[in-house]
């Protein structure tokens, strides 16, 4: 458990660093290119969820993160023994979660950064990108298991 502790902890401080630039350096600057019509850096403050949804409810989004990190973290207390991918997944998702969580606390809104401008798809920060993959890793988990359960039920 306490590797798992210093991940989520990893996590969070790289977020907040990130941020942390974003506001001090890319913010003055607005967008600064990393590969050319595709990949910037774009200083933004999203005042919602996901997609900018549920713009200017910062309390009701304060309150779901803390319940949805509670929740996760008793799953992993839970299943810590159960399988390294689905520790792995909620690690993230917690690192992540935490570090949109301490923006919204602190600025009532939570700075985002990476611009995939190739695609048109929305700014995000290093927060959601872990959010993400855990989300990915969680789902991975729960195909394989119910794969699994299948396989025991045929046989």
């Amino acid at each position: 458990m306490p590797l798992n502790i210093l991940i989520i902890i990893l996590i969070i401080a790289f977020d907040q660093t990130v941020k942390w630039w974003a506001a001090s350096s890319l913010k003055a600057k607005g967008t600064v290119p990393l590969i050319d019509h595709a990949v910037q850096f774009t200083y933004a403050e999203n005042k919602g969820a996901a997609f900018s949804s549920f713009t200017s409810h910062t309390n009701m989004l304060i309150i779901v993160s803390i319940v949805f990190v509670a929740v996760a973290l008793i799953l992993l207390i839970k299943y810590y023994k159960t399988s390294a991918l689905l520790r792995f997944s909620l690690v993230f998702i917690v690192g992540g979660a935490i570090g949109n969580l301490i923006d919204r606390v602190r600025l009532s809104y939570v700075i985002d950064m990476i611009d995939f401008s190739i695609i048109n798809f929305p700014i995000f920060n290093v927060a959601d990108s872990f959010i993400s993959i855990g989300a990915v890793i969680l789902v991975i988990y729960a195909l394989r298991d119910l794969s699994r359960a299948g396989r025991e039920k045929s046989e």
